[in-house]
């Protein structure tokens, strides 16, 4: 190869072309460095068949510089990313870029200093190292990573390091992973277990493409099932990728994974320290990693001989990315199955509609796990309607859940209490004026957060104390909170039950591993009577003492423009119902609602899923949406309300005018200001049969904005807002 094409990792550049200089050997996705003016480019040699470009002659070409000693990116994945752009109608290079991970990775191993409180106690301490001494405590990285841990300046971290507070340590940054041992502890599984456990190890075995629908109930142990896969893998020298929806159910996966295979997998998520990326990146390319377990970013991972993918949570909302390129993982994990030519295991205990169809026409074989393991069964559902079952004024829970609430503490078991709210209240305003306290940043309400004492937006992050006095009218000691969150209702607990422990569970409260070891080691040694939580606590846990679940608010999801409200909503209540009777005593749900009569209250209430299924099956296709229909947004935001409303008008004035596409739009976006940006969106329904990417690019490319102008395209959208 004496010439090459390079996809530049910048999405504002064009396919480039290079000289290969004599002696540098390069093949197609090698990783190379080249030179763009007076700077240095890093870009991936490509097909030329496959990447359109201008061509060049050969004197004019210059040499590239570099080649990274990194094995190249498989065919399969440079298919994938191709696949990918195609789609969701992304830029090349954007997706290219996801595989890369870790820049850093690409120089090589070597060693690297971290630091770690050495122990020693000083007489005295500034407020700011002793805030540091306390956000550290077991903790190892570098000093920028831990300034931002310990939310203080890296100076301090050095002072710290001169008093001999914190230690230096040389790590070696390719320090090999410990090996997973397929039998190292052979589970019992039941009758149904086995059956699914057989069919997955067959097609491991077999090699070749294979979907699964791996359709469990809550507690049927599909984890169980899928490890044997995973063990079968491992015996073949094969990598397995098992996908995530949140990095919160990490730590409890560990402690399972590692109780089956006798060590930890490999991780792959946004939080894992600079080291940890260089170290787990580097290993999934040498294929020394023999199972990684992450976040959707782990899908595009340069893997050297990918054996088996598993989907674990397959229905959850979060495998949808909201910004940048907007992939749904579930989707995209199939494609690589394909790709690579393995099986893919999509486990739920609430698949997505999609999914279901998908099995029903014979695209994925589905294996059903319909009973839970052990003997133990599902909880009994019951309806509180609180149009009649009313909770004491300015109280939330009605009088039949503060009873069963006393009735389990009295026996020593433990509750539950869902609320998908985080905070104290959603809305705080002033009693003499009505001023409602609203994000600068954002069309959103500031959420009071009592335990941290402050007003926030869930959306932009944007924070400030509340103040002593109203910002309108001046009055002192006005403020109200409106509505409950968790916090709220974890008062409310207190005062019903004053004797109980109560743990509340939120993404501001369980915000490291640690923290999640701590409360899932409380919980499963009877240390916790009530737990109080949002959508955290739906999925993944198992704790045999926690027999009664109440829903605070179940109508909550069924709020706003959320076309799949419904389906979600099940799917949530659902899963946290789930975790009620999961040991030897029976469970109870209770679910609160002022719309008992709603269709998927009635299904939750019934237990007849299928129906409510078949229902919502029916609904999605009289209004040809997915997955009988096709649906895309087209969101145009601008930090100018002007400009954005201007250049959504020319994209709605311009809108093709075809049979089997229908344009909605262009309207405000619910959340019309978000981050500071003012937002209008399209939304797009096309029948199956129109080629809506096609569609799409056709008609957005000729069109040319403002600088200050961005247009994205969600194909599949998820969020409506």
């Amino acid at each position: 190869m004496n010439r090459a094409r390079l996809l530049v990792f910048n999405s504002a550049l064009p396919v480039l072309d290079y000289r290969v200089p004599e002696g540098m050997a390069i093949e197609y996705g090698s990783v190379v460095v080249a030179p763009l003016g007076p700077r240095q480019v890093l870009g991936v040699v490509w097909e030329a068949e496959r990447l359109p470009g201008t061509e060049v002659p050969d004197a004019k070409l210059r040499p590239l510089l570099e080649v990274m000693p990194v094995p190249p990116l498989p065919a399969p994945l440079r298919r994938l990313i191709e696949w990918t752009a195609d789609y969701y109608c992304a830029p090349l290079a954007a997706v290219a870029r996801m595989a890369l991970g870790s820049s850093a990775a690409l120089r090589g191993g070597g060693t690297m200093t971290e630091y770690r409180l050495t122990g020693l106690e000083p007489k005295r301490l500034t407020p700011q190292r002793a805030a540091a001494m306390d956000a550290l405590d077991g903790e190892q990285a570098t000093i920028r990573e831990l300034a931002e841990r310990a939310s203080v300046s890296e100076g301090v971290l050095r002072g710290m390091v001169g008093a001999g507070l914190l230690e230096p340590v040389i790590v070696d940054l390719d320090r090999p992973y410990p090996r997973a041992r397929a039998d190292f502890a052979q589970p019992e599984l039941s009758e149904d277990q086995t059956a699914a456990a057989d069919r997955f190890v067959a097609a491991v075995t077999k090699g070749g493409f294979a979907p699964f629908l791996l359709d469990g109930v809550t507690g049927s142990g599909k984890t169980e099932c899928y490890f044997e896969a995973v063990a079968e893998a491992l015996r073949l020298g094969q990598q397995v990728l098992v996908l995530l929806p949140e990095i919160a159910l990490t730590e409890n996966f560990l402690r399972r994974f590692e109780a089956r295979f006798g060590v930890p997998p490999v991780l792959w998520h946004s939080s894992l320290k600079s080291t940890e990326r260089r170290r787990a990146w580097r290993a999934i390319v040498r294929g020394e990693a023999q199972v990684v377990v992450g976040a959707r970013s782990a899908l595009f991972m340069p893997y050297a001989r990918l054996g088996l993918i598993v989907v674990d949570e397959a229905h959850e909302v979060s495998f949808k990315q909201d910004d940048g390129v907007r992939y749904n993982a579930r989707d995209v994990a199939v494609m690589r199955a394909k790709f690579e030519k393995a099986p893919v295991i999509l486990a739920s205990a609430t698949p997505a509609l999609e999914s279901m169809q998908l099995a029903e026409a014979g695209v994925y074989e589905k294996i059903d796990l319909p009973a839970r393991f052990g003997g133990a069964t599902m909880p009994d559902i019951q309806i509180v309607d609180l149009r009649s079952e009313q909770p004491e004024r300015g109280h939330w829970l009605a009088p039949r859940l503060v009873k069963e609430l006393k009735a389990r503490l009295e026996r020593g078991e433990q509750s539950l209490l869902f609320l998908n709210r985080r905070g104290y209240a959603p809305l705080t305003l002033c009693r003499n004026c009505g001023h409602r306290f609203q994000c600068p940043n954002c069309t959103a309400w500031l959420v009071e957060h009592r335990l941290s004492r402050r007003l926030a937006c869930h959306h932009c992050g944007f924070e400030t104390p509340p103040p002593e006095t109203c910002p309108e009218c001046h009055t002192a000691d006005c403020l109200v909170a409106c509505g409950p969150g968790v916090e709220r209702i974890a008062d409310e607990v207190r005062e019903i039950l004053p004797e109980a422990r109560i743990a509340l569970v939120t993404s501001d409260t369980l915000n490291s591993p640690a923290k999640i070891n701590e409360f899932v080691e409380a919980a499963e040694n009877g240390m916790i009577d009530v737990i109080v939580g949002t959508q955290l606590v739906t999925k993944g846990y198992h704790f045999p003492e926690l027999t009664l679940v109440g829903v605070v608010d179940a109508d909550l999801g069924l709020e706003g423009g959320d076309l799949r409200a419904g389906e979600r909503t099940y799917q949530q209540i659902a899963q946290v119902a789930g975790r009620a009777g999961r040991g030897e005593k029976p469970g109870e749900v209770l679910i609160q609602t002022r719309h008992p009569e709603a269709a998927v209250i009635e299904a939750l209430a019934s237990g007849d899923r299928d129906s409510f299924y078949a229902a919502e099956a029916e609904a999605r296709r009289d209004a040809m949406a997915p997955p009988f229909g096709r649906w895309a947004a087209i969101i145009i935001s601008s930090e100018d309300e002007a400009e954005a409303r201007e250049a959504a008008r020319t994209i709605g004035g311009s809108r093709p005018d075809l049979p089997d596409v229908l344009v909605l739009g262009p309207a405000a976006a619910p959340l019309s200001l978000l981050r500071g940006r003012y937002r209008y969106r399209l939304l797009i329904n096309a029948r199956r049969s129109a080629e809506l990417q096609d569609v799409i690019r056709t008609w957005l490319d000729p069109l040319r904005f403002s600088h200050g102008v961005r247009v994205a395209v969600d194909i599949d959208p998820y969020s409506f807002v």
